[in-house]
């Protein structure tokens, strides 16, 4: 039986929804994050030493990282769903996907994330015009352009099929719903009109539905 190692708002929500996508048979472990630092609880390390999310296990097997869960799943029970044909030019862009998402587009997101809260509490009050002068500086030189190119990138690709890898969902749709779930939780995608048609279609999706109703309320911070 496949386990999943559920944290309540993060990225194994979305192995969630690709088990219900594939109809598998599968049981929700559910840890929740610290309400005051956000992290993970210390049971997630008797599962896998970096005590992060998602895990899985399945018959003695444990998996961890989203991308490294999507390729074993697909692999070991796909039967060829959610993954184009080897050798052609959609199953290249659907490997490039499965590794941007994490390699491009959330590096700078995650950065955004942790600068916009040294600009306030809990740090001191006499050092926060130093800190905001110092975000504001990494944010506007490097940070906020890049997320513009990656955005940027997404959208065209988006004006040419419905899905990433094509006119079908896949895998790495899948993969790659969170960082654009992330960027539309902050009110960030009006100038992206085929991403945010992306994100209603996928949020559409009955097993991306059921996903939620089993794995609970997914609200991403920003």
């Amino acid at each position: 039986m496949i386990i999943v190692h559920h944290l309540n708002n993060s990225r194994s929500q979305r192995i969630l929804w690709l088990l219900e996508e594939l109809g598998l048979p599968y049981e929700i472990k559910h840890y929740k994050r610290d309400a005051r630092t956000m992290l993970a609880p210390p049971e997630l390390k008797a599962v896998h030493p970096l005590g992060k999310s998602p895990v899985i296990t399945d018959d003695g097997i444990c998996v961890a990282e989203s991308g490294a869960i999507i390729e074993y799943l697909i692999g070991r029970y796909g039967q060829g769903r959610l993954i184009p044909a080897e050798g052609t030019p959609a199953r290249l862009r659907y490997s490039f996907w499965l590794h941007f998402a994490e390699g491009s587009a959330m590096p700078p997101l995650l950065m955004k994330l942790v600068f916009d809260r040294i600009e306030g509490p809990p740090v001191p009050f006499f050092v926060r015009p130093i800190s905001k002068l110092i975000s504001k500086a990494v944010k506007v030189g490097f940070i906020e352009p890049n997320i513009k190119n990656n955005l940027d990138y997404i959208e065209a690709e988006l004006q040419k099929n419905l899905y990433l890898t094509g006119p079908e969902l896949s895998a790495a749709d899948i993969q790659m719903s969170f960082p654009l779930e992330a960027v539309a939780a902050a009110g960030a995608l009006g100038a992206y009109p085929k991403i945010q048609g992306f994100v209603e279609r996928i949020h559409a999706r009955p097993a991306y539905q059921m996903a939620i109703q089993k794995g609970g309320p997914f609200e991403l911070m920003h």
